[in-house]
């Protein structure tokens, strides 16, 4: 048996999906991969020897490797619509019972068409003070379970149609009676982003007859989905041979310990995925391992105190682009300190995977940033202390964030040299190197 955990360091983008499908084609019979946080806006690139290439939202990343199988824990926030258009981009590539190979926890949340577009319009509302946001509603989805629990649609809502139209009713009527105040900003935004915006108003302010529509539609979802309830979540964990808990998003965006507002409303550290192994029973040794790129990148708004223009130039990539909700997708150097933060904030993480190192040789002198600064004085910034649950301390940290500068420190040319230099940085092994896409161009420890 084996129980590998795979957590990003970083805010997101690492490569964690390739790494959940080379160490499936490791195991000696196909994985269960356990979706242990986030929801429908992930993004987890896997590319085959083949030619083929998917980007796994909400299927586990192991679903090219046949016969493994996907468990949506309840921590994840379930976005049926476009589940069923992954299965069908899953199917179009070769992949004909990715729903077969599907579970889900009952007690997973559901997203709903008028939490997405309320999502969408807060973000317009916010103007030039945009937390950053995928768009599909997770964190609206959460904000409303958390004020409102006995409405949040779940997975086992979707096979329970007069439930499930009671709760659309009430959260519909919530985001009505939430919109009014928004107006005012939303008049205000450009043009542009004010028309495209109408039709998620429509959404929430359409007659009746939209809540039949939605029910119809996540009800025939519903009915080819297997849905399980606790007992079975435990048995599916503690049986199968090889267990890969996949997380999503990075540390560094976590609801406490990432710096506020720019933040998810998931937790992102390896706590939900411990949580589950425990509950499930679960024997044997837990390998827990962080994902970084050997260079920094975040995707939209907040701080990002290594971001290099001249990098971002260089190190364009067609799976992160600037437009959408997320906003412009930036490169900088390896951020030493962010990076032990992030080990800091999810404990236990015993290896690391280093991605990306081919994209090493497109520059010619690198760097890592080793400190943080402010301007006046020169002093290094104080150690980065997370207080899970305090959000004006988290938010403290944003500013200190922003107001610093990098001291940088060059770094080796040679890729091997630079890992070890990284492995001294962060006192802990590398496991994987990898130096492209595919699990064939993953080196092994």
């Amino acid at each position: 048996m084996s129980t590998h955990v795979i957590v990003d360091l970083g805010f997101g983008d690492a490569g964690k999906g390739t790494m959940v499908d080379a160490i499936a084609r490791r195991c000696s019979t196909p994985p269960l991969v356990v979706r242990y946080n986030g929801g429908a806006q992930a993004g987890h690139n896997v590319h085959t020897s083949d030619g083929r290439h998917h980007t796994f939202s909400q299927f586990g990343s192991a679903t090219l490797v046949p016969g493994s199988c996907t468990l949506l824990s309840e921590h994840m926030v379930i976005h049926p619509p476009a589940l069923e258009a992954e299965n069908e981009g899953l199917a179009s590539i070769g992949v004909k019972n990715a729903l077969q190979r599907l579970m889900i926890d009952a007690r997973a949340l559901v997203i709903t068409p008028y939490q997405q577009a309320m999502n969408r319009l807060r973000e317009v509302a916010r103007g030039a003070s945009r937390h950053g946001t995928c768009g599909l509603g997770v964190g609206e989805t959460v904000g409303d379970a958390l004020d409102d629990a006995a409405n949040a649609v779940r997975a086992a809502d979707l096979q329970d149609p007069a439930t499930l139209r009671r709760k659309l009713a009430r959260i519909r009527e919530r985001k009505r009676s939430q919109l009014a105040p928004l107006v005012p900003a939303l008049m205000e935004a450009p043009i542009g982003t004010r028309n495209t915006r109408l039709y998620d108003i429509a959404i929430i302010m359409d007659n009746l007859v939209a809540i039949e529509r939605v029910a119809e539609t996540y009800e025939e979802i519903g009915r080819s989905l297997r849905v399980i309830d606790e007992a079975d979540v435990a048995r599916q964990i503690r049986a199968s041979k090889h267990v890969i808990f996949e997380g999503a998003q990075g540390v560094l965006l976590d609801e406490w310990y990432g710096f506020h507002p720019h933040t998810t409303w998931s937790t992102t550290t390896t706590k939900n995925a411990d949580a589950l192994i425990e509950q499930s029973g679960r024997a044997g040794e837990v390998r827990r391992v962080g994902v970084v790129r050997a260079y920094a990148t975040r995707h939209g708004q907040g701080p990002f105190p290594s971001y290099s223009e001249p990098l971002t130039a260089k190190l364009r990539e067609v799976a992160n682009v600037d437009d959408g909700w997320q906003g412009r997708f930036r490169s900088g150097w390896f951020d030493v300190p962010l990076a032990r933060y992030a080990l800091a904030a999810s404990p236990g993480v015993d290896a690391l995977a280093v991605t990306c190192l081919d994209r090493l040789a497109a520059i010619p002198e690198w760097s890592f940033c080793v400190e943080h600064r402010v301007d006046f004085g020169r002093h290094r910034l104080g150690p980065l202390v997370a207080k899970p649950g305090d959000l004006e301390y988290q938010e403290s940290l944003t500013r200190d964030l922003e107001r610093c500068t990098p001291k940088l420190e060059r770094a080796p040319n040679d890729a091997q040299e630079y890992v070890q230099a990284l492995v001294g940085h962060l006192g802990l092994p590398v496991a994987v190197t990898s130096f492209g896409p595919t699990a064939e161009d993953k080196r092994w420890a």
